[in-house]
């Protein structure tokens, strides 16, 4: 009888201990980019521990978070526990080993290289894509070779998620966040959201992503090397289920924050300002979506009113890239301010460009297929494909940007590239061009 018992106790030990193993493991840049957060997953409720150090046999540094109770908003209202912890203060140029978990359950063995202390010399090196579900994911595999063979320093992911997170009670969001823990454990894995997050008011979104600032990272912004990240949900203009109050704070927000980049000494120390947003302001697929009209929401602002418009605002802080997903496919276009096109010149057209360069990459890899284009190419469109891909992002230094859009499909090949070079960062309405 006793034996019997114990035998009962041992089971139901293991079988609880098994909720309490990490999972879903990722990282992301915390106020600085010698922060990380450190973000898991496990279905019962544990600590929230990060051992780790510089030498792969010895984790001398201990860290400790805290523990979220999530209910997803499915009628299962399953339920998880959203792990986060913080390391801060990393040391410069060093490549840290790191384990997650608590005594019920650790994790594997992961590491991250911090960047090199000073910053001006520093060319980071990115991959950036949307539309990315566990169903199709093409472009992964490749992705995963190439952040385990220490390429890129960071990954941005401009919305559209697993198709859907919330999906069979969120088990969707499970699968998809295992699926790119080989991509996420290893390097920061910054996210906007898209429009197949708004379920339950992006609860799945926000409950499992760590990004800086205090918005759950609808949106926000951060500094890397030569760059000034800015995120933005262009949800905000679509989604009015929850009223207007959000695009009203993200408006001035954002805002704010192209001012405070635009200062003469955080242009000089981050001159580069790229913004990433799911909805594009422009595109020339062969569907109905917003950007295919002449007055985009994200563009021009709400409609009738035209309030809270992005274009303007990017035109007089000067920024200099504007990265888009939710198409199906690859376009990139010239110089382009209110369907006009300005470039640098006849010869250089991305060499001083005269107003804001627009990147869409949202062929990833997802079940909803790839996206084609209009018969006839607008003026204000210089490339476009509709190969599964990726874009590749490396700030040279201050003047040098370099892009290249890799196609699965064709096995890793370039099919696209340009060098964007701006030898003054400044506002676009400080250039005498608009006559």
């Amino acid at each position: 009888m006793l034996l019997t018992a114990l035998l009962v106790l041992s089971l139901s030990r293991c079988f609880a201990t098994n909720y309490f193993q990490p999972e879903q493991i990722h990282l992301s840049y915390g106020a600085s980019i010698y922060d990380i957060v450190v973000t898991w997953t496990t279905y019962s409720d544990c600590k929230s521990t990060v051992e780790y150090g510089i030498d792969e046999y010895e984790r001398p540094l201990k860290a400790h978070g805290s523990t979220t109770k999530f209910i997803d908003g499915g009628p299962e209202r399953r339920v998880m526990y959203i792990h986060r912890v913080l390391l801060n203060n990393l040391t410069s140029s060093s490549k840290y080993f790191y384990h997650c978990g608590s005594d019920l359950g650790w994790s594997a063995l992961f590491w991250f290289t911090t960047p090199p202390k000073d910053e001006s010399k520093w060319s980071p090196h990115l991959a950036i894509y949307g539309d990315m579900g566990n169903e199709n994911a093409q472009s992964l595999a490749r992705l995963q070779d190439e952040v385990q063979r220490n390429i890129y320093d960071a990954i941005i992911h401009v919305g559209d998620f697993a198709y859907d997170m919330d999906s069979d009670n969120a088990r969707v969001g499970d699968e998809f966040m295992r699926q790119i823990e080989t991509v996420a454990a290893y390097v920061p894995y910054m996210t906007c959201p898209g429009n197949h997050e708004q379920t339950y008011n992006f609860s799945n979104y926000r409950a499992r992503f760590s990004m800086p600032g205090d918005t759950e990272g609808l949106w926000y912004s951060f500094d890397m090397g030569p760059i000034h990240f800015v995120a933005l949900s262009t949800e905000v203009y679509y989604n009015f289920n929850y009223g207007m109050k959000q695009l009203v704070k993200q408006y001035y927000w954002l805002e704010e924050d192209l001012k405070r980049a635009s200062e003469p000494d955080n242009r000089k120390k981050h001159p580069w300002i790229i913004t990433y947003g799911h909805r594009p302001m422009y595109c020339s697929n062969n569907d109905f979506d917003d950007c295919r009209q002449h007055s985009t929401f994200v563009r021009s602002g709400i409609p009738f009113l035209k309030w809270f418009g992005l274009e303007e605002m990017f035109h007089r802080y000067g920024v200099d890239l504007s990265i888009w997903a939710h198409e199906h496919s690859y376009e990139r276009l010239w110089p382009v301010y209110d369907y006009r096109v300005l470039n640098g010149s006849i010869s250089q057209p991305y060499q001083n460009p005269k107003a804001t360069v627009h990147i869409i990459t949202g062929s990833a890899g997802c079940s909803e297929r790839t996206d084609p284009f209009t018969p006839i190419k607008p003026e204000w469109s210089a490339f476009r494909n509709s190969d599964y891909g990726y874009t590749k992002v490396k700030a040279w230094n201050d003047t040098h940007l370099y892009l290249e859009q890799v196609s699965d499909d064709q096995d890793g090949k370039v099919i696209d590239s340009i060098w964007l070079v701006r030898e003054r960062h400044e506002a676009f309405d400080n250039l005498d061009h608009l006559d």
